[in-house]
């Protein structure tokens, strides 16, 4: 057999995996990878990003709307240092990554040589598997086992640490392939009898209510979701990760839970009889206090993980399993149902929730703009089929309570971590991930800035991302708090901010600002019509407040419609 190097059995090695694209930033450490790269660049697109925190977010944002595993390829030291971040966000959101880090010799590892971190060590506690390649001759089991258990049940990323010598040394290559780990058992059996109990106990119920999340997504069974609470006539609502699991518009679907959610769904979670959690992990977000949630209720939860089982809210029934496998099995058994009187209930708190909150936020009739009002109108103006991106803050919670969805895998925001600066790269990387879609990012004049030197990646690429920055200069969601909490004692979230439009210009990236409510239809349509990137800067209203809201650690059914 042909001898090649060990940096090209890890070319080969990701070609077999069908990995198309590529974020990274080249180093000492990991020269020799590079160095093969340069002949593969046809088939392995290679994006260079400003930052590895960006490669990092990219991979996620590509991973998320294209159901691929993301792969990224940083040196040693202070470039695997840089991705801990993103490793750490998608571990949280469940997003499949396989890092590739530089790392110096084998010989040398423990001597403290130059770049030298422990990889492994830092970032087990964050990754789903991660192992350090010492010999070439495992590179191709190495990369195998990687993907496998990126992508294979709960989603999540994986870390390889890929030491110098393995990348010189030369090896005869055969590919391999990995589809069963004996320890590794990625998707726990449901047996026969607990599908009947759950079925039997929404056939039992008077006032079912579903709790959609990103599992659905993950699993890719929105049509088993809608199938079952369709024919038993569940009303549900959706996590943050899971809003694109069914369209906005569905009548069952009774809008968002949580902290900044819809109040008719979070009210009516404590007056349900059965509660269905789907794809989810009641994160306190969503339950608020958990001495008061849903108490009244059985509950029945379709998880593919087990330790989520029990981990925050005891359940009734635990539906272990591949929900769209899970799913479509209860449905099977699910009577046809009609529960109008009981869905008819969320009519009132939806009512007094658009007539408190949203018609203001969406139609003002003077002041300065709103969040909400820009982000209905883009959503409008994309025809509700664009994927949505935020950074973190208000802007994401205005985003996700005001953007509308018709098609699956059109959220790509950061969840458990909130990780402000995760907007641009993720919006890179959506782009590269669902090349034929607009992909509209929402950002804070706070957020922006952390990874703005992304910027210089879009110019390079000409990556069409549309990016609105909602410029409050404030960092929003933390003055928000303060007004709330802390006396109104603004410390230090007021901004100091540049000129965007100039910065823009710098990187030969069209931009407009837009001051006026009667410019903004004009300015959104030239934005969505523009061939590449754009950026659409709006000055919105400095203390305007996402609301509803449930106080931190407050019962779930008690939103703050409005604040003093």
């Amino acid at each position: 057999m042909e001898k090649i190097s060990g940096a090209e059995a890890l070319m080969r090695s990701l070609e077999h995996e069908g990995v198309d694209v590529l974020f990274g930033y080249p180093g000492g450490a990991i020269m020799p990878t590079y160095d093969a790269l340069y002949d593969h660049k046809n088939t392995l697109n290679h994006v260079l990003v400003r930052h590895e925190q960006g490669a990092v977010h990219a991979a996620q944002g590509y991973a998320r709307v294209s159901g691929k595993v993301g792969c990224v390829i940083v040196t040693s030291g202070p470039g695997a240092m840089n991705t801990i971040t993103g490793i750490a966000d998608a571990m949280i959101d469940s997003t499949p990554l396989v890092v590739i880090c530089g790392q110096v010799g084998a010989a040398m590892l423990g001597t403290d040589a130059f770049q030298e971190v422990d990889v492994v060590g830092v970032t087990q506690p964050i990754s789903k598997w991660n192992y350090q390649i010492r010999r070439a001759e495992d590179i191709a089991w190495a990369v195998a086992r990687a993907f496998y258990i990126a992508k294979s049940g709960r989603p999540g990323p994986v870390v390889l640490d890929f030491t110098k010598n393995a990348q010189t040394a030369m090896i005869e290559y055969e590919p391999q392939v990995v589809d069963f780990i004996r320890s590794y058992k990625p998707v726990p059996q449901c047996e026969p009898d607990v599908i009947a109990k759950a079925a039997q106990l929404i056939n039992d119920s008077v006032k079912p209510f579903m709790l959609v999340g990103q599992g659905v997504e993950l699993a890719g069974a929105n049509e088993e979701l809608l199938a079952l609470c369709e024919k038993a006539q569940i009303p549900f609502a959706t996590t943050f990760l899971g809003l694109s699991a069914a369209p906005s518009d569905h009548p069952l679907n009774m809008g968002r839970l949580g902290m900044h959610g819809n109040l008719a769904p979070n009210v009516m979670t404590n007056q349900c009889d059965v509660l269905i959690a789907v794809g989810m992990r009641f994160d306190d977000r969503v339950t608020g206090n958990l001495k008061t949630y849903a108490k009244q209720a059985r509950i029945i939860h379709f998880e593919i993980d087990p330790s989520e089982i029990d981990k925050n809210v005891k359940v009734d029934i635990p539906v272990l399993g591949n929900c769209k496998q899970t799913l479509a099995e209860v449905s099977k058994l699910v009577v046809p149902t009609k529960h109008d009187a009981w869905i008819s209930g969320f009519a009132p708190y939806a009512d007094k929730e658009n007539n408190k909150v949203i018609e203001p936020a969406l139609h003002p009739s003077e002041g300065p703009i709103l969040m909400g009002e820009v982000i209905r109108k883009v959503s409008d103006a994309s025809g509700n089929e664009a994927i949505m991106v935020t950074d973190v803050g208000q802007n994401q919670m205005f985003a996700c309570r005001y953007f509308k969805f018709t098609k699956p895998r059109s959220v790509v925001t950061s969840g458990g971590c909130g990780t402000m600066g995760f907007g641009i790269p993720a919006a890179m990387g959506a782009c590269y991930g669902a090349p034929d879609r607009t992909v509209c990012m929402f950002a804070g004049d706070g957020g922006l800035q952390m990874t703005i030197q992304e910027f210089g990646c879009i110019m390079e690429h000409q990556i069409p991302v549309k990016m609105i920055l909602l410029n409050n200069n404030f960092l929003g969601n933390v003055r928000q708090w303060q007004y709330m909490f802390f006396d109104k004692r603004y410390s230090f979230t007021p901004m100091t901010n540049p000129d965007y439009e100039l910065i823009a210009k710098g990187y030969g990236i069209p931009c407009r600002t837009v001051v006026d409510r009667k410019d903004l239809d004009e300015a959104i349509r030239e934005m969505l019509e523009t061939k590449g990137p754009y950026l659409l800067q709006v000055a919105v209203k400095e203390e305007d407040n996402i609301l509803p809201m449930t106080p931190p650690g407050g019962n779930v059914d008690e939103m703050l419609l409005e604040i003093n």
